[in-house]
Protein backbone atom coordinates (compact mmCIF):
# COMPACT_ATOMS: atom_id res chain seq x y z
CA UNK A 1 0.00 0.00 0.00
CA UNK A 2 1.23 3.70 -0.85
CA UNK A 3 0.86 5.65 2.31
CA UNK A 4 4.39 7.53 1.95
CA UNK A 5 5.33 10.72 0.36
CA UNK A 6 8.95 11.86 -1.08
CA UNK A 7 8.99 15.41 -1.49
CA UNK A 8 11.60 16.59 -3.59
CA UNK A 9 12.98 20.32 -4.66
CA UNK A 10 13.55 19.46 -8.62
CA UNK A 11 11.20 16.72 -10.63
CA UNK A 12 14.35 15.50 -12.30
CA UNK A 13 14.88 14.26 -8.92
CA UNK A 14 11.67 12.96 -8.21
CA UNK A 15 11.87 11.54 -11.73
CA UNK A 16 15.07 9.62 -11.02
CA UNK A 17 14.31 7.99 -7.86
CA UNK A 18 11.28 6.65 -9.31
CA UNK A 19 13.33 4.80 -11.69
CA UNK A 20 15.29 3.74 -9.17
CA UNK A 21 12.57 2.38 -6.60
CA UNK A 22 10.88 0.18 -10.07
CA UNK A 23 14.03 -1.01 -10.91
CA UNK A 24 14.90 -2.10 -7.50
CA UNK A 25 11.31 -4.27 -7.17
CA UNK A 26 9.43 -1.13 -4.96
CA UNK A 27 6.07 0.20 -5.71
CA UNK A 28 5.80 3.75 -6.50
CA UNK A 29 4.14 6.37 -8.23
CA UNK A 30 4.72 9.81 -9.19
CA UNK A 31 1.44 12.21 -8.35
CA UNK A 32 1.29 16.06 -8.02
CA UNK A 33 2.83 17.00 -4.74
CA UNK A 34 0.58 17.78 -2.35
CA UNK A 35 0.56 21.28 -1.04
CA UNK A 36 -0.06 20.43 2.48
CA UNK A 37 3.09 19.11 2.68
CA UNK A 38 5.22 20.97 0.52
CA UNK A 39 5.22 23.99 -1.37
CA UNK A 40 8.24 23.42 -3.55
CA UNK A 41 8.18 20.91 -6.52
CA UNK A 42 5.22 20.62 -8.45
CA UNK A 43 6.12 16.25 -8.05
CA UNK A 44 6.25 14.00 -5.49
CA UNK A 45 6.60 10.11 -5.06
CA UNK A 46 4.33 7.80 -3.46
CA UNK A 47 5.86 4.51 -2.03
CA UNK A 48 5.27 2.00 0.59
CA UNK A 49 6.12 3.54 4.22
CA UNK A 50 7.08 0.36 5.97
CA UNK A 51 10.15 0.37 3.70
CA UNK A 52 11.26 3.72 4.33
CA UNK A 53 14.87 2.71 5.76
CA UNK A 54 15.58 0.68 2.74
CA UNK A 55 13.84 3.52 0.20
CA UNK A 56 16.15 6.28 2.17
CA UNK A 57 19.24 3.64 1.95
CA UNK A 58 18.58 3.51 -1.91
CA UNK A 59 18.20 7.34 -2.60
CA UNK A 60 21.42 8.07 -0.62
CA UNK A 61 23.36 5.67 -2.44
CA UNK A 62 22.35 6.91 -5.52
CA UNK A 63 22.78 10.38 -4.55
CA UNK A 64 18.99 11.56 -5.44
CA UNK A 65 18.26 14.34 -3.96
CA UNK A 66 15.15 14.61 -1.61
CA UNK A 67 13.09 17.23 0.39
CA UNK A 68 11.47 15.05 3.12
CA UNK A 69 9.63 11.68 3.74
CA UNK A 70 6.47 11.90 4.74
CA UNK A 71 3.65 9.43 6.07
CA UNK A 72 0.77 10.43 3.53
CA UNK A 73 -2.12 8.32 4.25
CA UNK A 74 -4.15 10.11 1.88
CA UNK A 75 -1.99 8.35 -0.91
CA UNK A 76 -3.70 5.31 0.09
CA UNK A 77 -6.57 6.34 -2.70
CA UNK A 78 -3.90 6.87 -5.24
CA UNK A 79 -2.42 3.06 -4.45
CA UNK A 80 -5.50 1.73 -5.42
CA UNK A 81 -4.41 2.26 -9.50
CA UNK A 82 -1.22 0.50 -9.26
CA UNK A 83 -2.04 -2.38 -7.34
Amino acid sequence: MLDGVITFFASQQAVRAERLLLNNSHKAMLIPGPREISPNCGVALCFEFDKEKEIINLLNENKVIFERIHYYPEAKQISKWIE
